[in-house]
């Protein structure tokens, strides 16, 4: 590579890092405004530890492109915690450094690595919770009033909110939700559509006089050293709620690391991200500001804006900070009812869309474990309803594999058959492979053989063999999915050997058949190889 080329390369690749710094920025604005008037910390906190977490963590963190701030299920356990400390800033900062120190030395050990073998349905009935909690809990504030502690006091009270209700923060927040979820996509790709509602209603709101609740008082001052409880006893007491937020800062950084490395086909070190997000989220408590972790909605829109590194990472502060100086006393005058109309589309965008589309068609013990967690989201705790959905996962797993468990005769693999296989790739030179998947494809092995598809080089033909009978559970179809869409994007054509009547109709319902094409799935592997070399002949 010339000179010339190395320093376009470069230009473009800081070019992408500055688009994707802006767009993140414009996206994490009014969400770090509502996440920390949500929380009970103020929307100051809440656009400091933006700013704060993001820059720190960018800094320190992996090469790859992370933007860090407060999310929806780290600002749902924070307001829970603050209302069990009676709004008690010292002691809320007391829990969120001892959770940062734990984040930190979770870094030091193996647990980033187990984030994977975290079941799907599990992490999806809690998206689900979480997502649902936000719109329940935004329905006070969307009417005029002050948001309730839980979901079951909102549900208990609504008919008594809306008998009272501010029929002008109900018309600006009708307004809000409107521009949220109508504005066209293409608009929303070049203006995110929750800065324009927040602009436009701000400023509506202003032109007609309405009286409603405002955020009224926002500081623009770089904030100043608050310091925790220092005595063993609060930091003992602290200690569950410090534990519950440590998990959630970790789980959903480790799940933003995962997707990040799908997006840009990369491979970052998952003790280094966890690290740096509890070395912010120090610096964040000690400040006063609100923490969070690597978030997922604003680290994909860094990304389609052609982020590549963690450059983008500090642009995006280094904008929040002049957004902040600049607009301090727009900001100021921000109806609560707005804001409330912006939490709730993000709460809908939290809620897995995805799974629900393939519902009817997913294995009973993936809906218990899904229902269970969601459940108890939603009504009770969040971590208990991860710990009790990875259990009954394991619980559900295990009596499928003592089921199924039974002597059987079986002949040995056709040896014939390996010899061609290996014929097969030396004499194409590697152009057409084969791979078996033995044994049950299930959420503890689908992630783990995700990895060994990440590079196929020089191979145009892919014949995936699985041979068993076990139905694929929704982990195991996604997975599947991934493998699909990362081979093809190395333009590898992918051949289907399934011999299960079930397993093939289940691939069909999930349209993992189609997306391969029909014509590239086969009975038998002989079949199999016959299709790829006519192909190549063909070529």
């Amino acid at each position: 590579m010339t000179l010339a080329e190395t320093l376009q390369n470069k230009i473009k690749i800081l070019t992408g890092d500055i688009f994707g710094g802006i767009n993140s920025a414009i996206i994490t604005l009014p969400q770090a405004l509502a996440f920390g008037v949500a929380t009970g910390f103020g929307a100051g906190a809440g656009i400091w530890g933006a700013i704060i977490l993001c820059f720190v963590a960018g800094m320190l963190g992996p090469r790859i492109p992370i933007i860090s701030g407060t999310t929806g299920p780290v600002a749902i356990v924070v307001a829970s915690m603050m209302l069990a400390l009676n709004n008690n800033i010292q002691a809320a900062v007391t829990v969120l450094l001892t959770a940062a120190l734990l984040q930190l030395l979770a870094s030091l050990t193996n647990l980033p690595n187990m984030v994977k073998y975290v079941p799907y349905p599990v992490i999806s009935g809690f998206m689900n919770g979480v997502g649902i909690i936000i719109i329940i809990l935004q329905l006070n504030p969307l009417i005029g009033h002050k948001a309730m502690p839980s979901t079951i006091a909102t549900i208990t009270n609504i008919n008594e909110s809306i008998h009272s209700l501010n029929h002008s923060a109900l018309f600006i927040g009708l307004i809000t939700l409107a521009i949220v979820f109508l504005t066209p996509k293409v608009i929303n790709k070049i203006v995110p559509s929750q800065i324009i509602a927040l602009i436009f209603c701000t400023w509506l709101s202003l032109k007609l006089g309405l009286n409603v609740e405002k955020i009224n008082e926002i500081s623009v001052s770089f904030p100043t050293l608050v310091a925790p409880y220092f005595d063993l006893s609060h930091v003992i007491e602290y200690l569950p709620y410090a534990f519950t937020i440590a998990i959630v800062f970790s789980a959903e950084s480790m799940l933003t690391g995962l997707v990040t490395d799908s997006l840009t086909k990369t491979r970052h070190n998952p003790k280094l991200l966890l690290a740096a997000q509890g070395i912010g989220n120090m610096i964040c408590s000690l400040t006063g500001s609100l923490g969070g972790t690597a978030a997922t909605m604003r680290t994909v829109a860094a990304i389609n804006a052609g982020a590549t590194t963690k450059i983008c990472a500090i642009i995006n502060p280094l904008l929040l900070i002049v957004l902040l100086f600049k607009c301090s006393n727009f900001v100021a005058e921000i109806p609560l009812a707005v804001l409330a109309g912006i939490l709730i589309k993000i709460g809908y965008d939290i809620i897995d869309v995805k799974l629900l589309k393939v519902l009817k068609y997913a294995p009973k013990d993936d809906l218990y474990v899904l229902f269970l967690v969601f459940l108890l989201t939603v009504f009770y705790n969040l971590i208990f309803a991860v710990g009790a959905g990875i259990t009954l996962s394991a619980l559900l797993y295990a009596k499928r594999v003592a089921d199924k468990a039974k002597l059987v005769h079986k002949s040995v693999y056709d040896k014939d058959i390996m010899d061609m296989e290996k014929h097969l790739e030396e004499d194409y030179k590697h152009k057409i492979r084969v791979v078996h998947i033995s044994g049950q494809f299930f959420f503890g092995s689908a992630t783990q053989l995700i990895s060994k598809f990440e590079d196929m080089l020089g191979t145009q033909y892919l014949i995936l063999n699985y041979e068993a009978d076990d139905l694929l559970d929704i982990s195991a179809i996604f997975a599947l999915e991934d493998i699909i869409l990362r081979l093809q994007s190395q333009e590898v054509e992918i051949i289907l050997v399934i011999k299960s009547e079930n397993v093939l109709k289940q691939l069909q319902d999930h349209k993992i058949v189609a997306q391969i094409g029909e014509k590239q799935v086969f009975f038998t592997e002989l079949m199999a190889i016959d299709y790829a070399k006519d192909q190549l002949k063909n070529l």
